[in-house]
This record gives C-alpha cells, sequence and structure tokens, in this order.
C-alpha cells in the first residue's frame, strides 16, 4: 500500500462525509480546461475537514497541492501524482465593524457581490477576477488600479503540521503578484479580513458594470485561458510586447495567443498542456530575441 492509499484509508476513517475522488480530470478544474487526472483529490467543505486531511496527510509524508479555482494554473497531460485539497467549500462571509471576513474558497466576483450588498466599497475591482479569494491573497491580485494589498488586513492559515495562524496583513510581504504564501505553498489560506469603506450601493454596482463592460471589450472571455498569462515587465506591458512581435492569432496546437487581447492565451479546443507549454516558449523566445524584455509567466504549473 503506498502513502496515497493509506491516506485514503485514513481519512474514510476519520472523514467518512469528505468527498474523496480518485484520478479526476484536472480539465474539470482549471480555467485552461486542460490537465490530466489528479490522483487524489480532496474537497473539504469547512475549516475542520480541511485541517484533518492537511493533518492526516502530514502523518503520511503527503505533501498537499492548494487549489482553489484553477484560474492561474496549467496541469500536465499526465496529470498529478499527488494529493489536491480543492478549497471551494470554503466560502461563508460574515462582516465585523466594516471589516469583511471571507473564507479563502469563494470566488471574487462573489465576494464583491458580498461587499455590494452590504454597502461597502473597495472591491469592485475583483469583481471580474476569475479566482478566489485564497488565490487573490497569494498572488497579490489586481485590476483596474486595485490590488489586495489595499483592503487587506489580516490572514488566517493552516500550515503544513495544522497549525493554524492568524497574521496581519502588514507581514504578508505583499508586492506585485507576490506574498509570504507564494514562498509557503505548503500552506492553505483559509480567511481573509478585508477593511472596506461605506458606499453608495447605486454607484458600487455601476463602477462593477462599467468594469464589467471593459473586460468583455477588451478581453477573450469566451474562450478558455487564465486570464494574463505572463506578468507586467518593469517599464513594459507584456501584451503591447506581444503585439509588437505579431504574435497575435499565432497557434501552437489547440492553444493561441489571442486576437483580441495578446496577453492572453487560449484553448481555441482540444489545446493539450503540451500545446500551451509550447506557445509560451515561443512567445518568451520571440519577445526576448525582438525587443530584449524577458517574460516571466504569472500561470503556474503543476506535474510538470
Amino acid at each position: 500500500m503506498d502513502r496515497l492509499e493509506t491516506l485514503i484509508q485514513t481519512l474514510r476513517e476519520r472523514l467518512p462525509g469528505l468527498e474523496l475522488r480518485e484520478n479526476e480530470p484536472m480539465s474539470r478544474h482549471t480555467t485552461f480546461r486542460i490537465g490530466g487526472p489528479a490522483r487524489l483529490m480532496a474537497l473539504p467543505w469547512d475549516r475542520k475537514e480541511a485541517a484533518t486531511v492537511v493533518r492526516a496527510a502530514a502523518e503520511v509524508g503527503v505533501k498537499p497541492f492548494f487549489l482553489g479555482n484553477g484560474s492561474n494554473l496549467l496541469v500536465s497531460d499526465r496529470g498529478y501524482e499527488g494529493l489536491i485539497i480543492k478549497s471551494s467549500g470554503l466560502d461563508q462571509t460574515r462582516e465585523v465593524n466594516r471589516r469583511l471576513r471571507a473564507e479563502s474558497g469563494i470566488p471574487l466576483a462573489r465576494l464583491a457581490v458580498a461587499a455590494l450588498d452590504r454597502g461597502l466599497t473597495g472591491l469592485e475591482f475583483a469583481h471580474g477576477i476569475p479566482g478566489t479569494l485564497g488565490g487573490a491573497v497569494v498572488m497579490n491580485a489586481g485590476a483596474y488600479g486595485g490590488e489586495m494589498a489595499q483592503v487587506l488586513t489580516a490572514v488566517t492559515y493552516l500550515d503544513e503540521t495544522g497549525k493554524v495562524t492568524t497574521i496581519s496583513a502588514a507581514d504578508c510581504g505583499l508586492s506585485y503578484r507576490h506574498s509570504l504564501f507564494s514562498d509557503h505553498p505548503e500552506w492553505l489560506i483559509l480567511e481573509a479580513e478585508m477593511e472596506l469603506q461605506p458606499g453608495d450601493a447605486g454607484t458600487i454596482k455601476a463602477r462593477m458594470d462599467e468594469l464589467s463592460a471593459q473586460r468583455r471589450a477588451k478581453q477573450p472571455l469566451d474562450l478558455p485561458s487564465a486570464g494574463s498569462t505572463f506578468k507586467r515587465p518593469e517599464g513594459h506591458f507584456a501584451a503591447a510586447l506581444i503585439d509588437q512581435c505579431g504574435l497575435k492569432g499565432v497557434t501552437v496546437g489547440g492553444a493561441q495567443v489571442s486576437e483580441k487581447h495578446a496577453g492572453f492565451l487560449v484553448n481555441r479546443g482540444g489545446a493539450t498542456a503540451e500545446d500551451m507549454v509550447r506557445l509560451i516558449e515561443l512567445v518568451r523566445e520571440r519577445v526576448l530575441r525582438e525587443t530584449g524584455v524577458e517574460l516571466e509567466p504569472e500561470v503556474k504549473f503543476l506535474g510538470f
């Protein structure tokens, strides 16, 4: 019996109601709609279940990979021979003195609506970002002039031993697409606290609608993608560099540089992870050769 089989047996005993999936296709769990099977996926529905899974995994020497909405992830065609813990069940919100507290698995769109429903402003920028709160904290996600660092006040996380710790936003090391949690992928974010301001619901809704319209006009939202594929190079914009190199519309298999927004690499249909990797490398090589700028992928790779 290998470690994952031992873990499955342990979890069945300790958490008989836990949803466990074996050989789960990761194409169902990434916004690229790409990826082979994960050997084991656990989907806890609350903190207690999540902590139990993490502790059980530590006991048998299995390191979990934590998954939110899979909006920034490319999984190998071979899949992933390990444990994935998907946080979608951790999605509750509550308000305490104008501070909105939410669990890590809540989609950012729902979080922004939760703030709107409470008449709180500050999360309008997050409404169209296709990830979860946990992923947004890890990457200090942002768009249209807003980012998590502007509203975050505290984060509660579970370390690799199952210990729960809360730290202030000042201790999270937030910078462009980076945080303390980027350096500690073995930590599972459980909850984040955000300080927002009272606002007019109509004004908040109008701003969210305005940003949604801008996204629809500029981004290829009709095709599977991971959003912006590359980080913004200092002093440049990745999409402009890619466009400058004449790469819009270039394809490798089913993967394509979007004809609508050069910063998006999209799945035109039937794209494999290998197609996407080859396209990413083609874009990086061409941009480096023609502009001297090295593009760094924002997308994370799993199972390669």
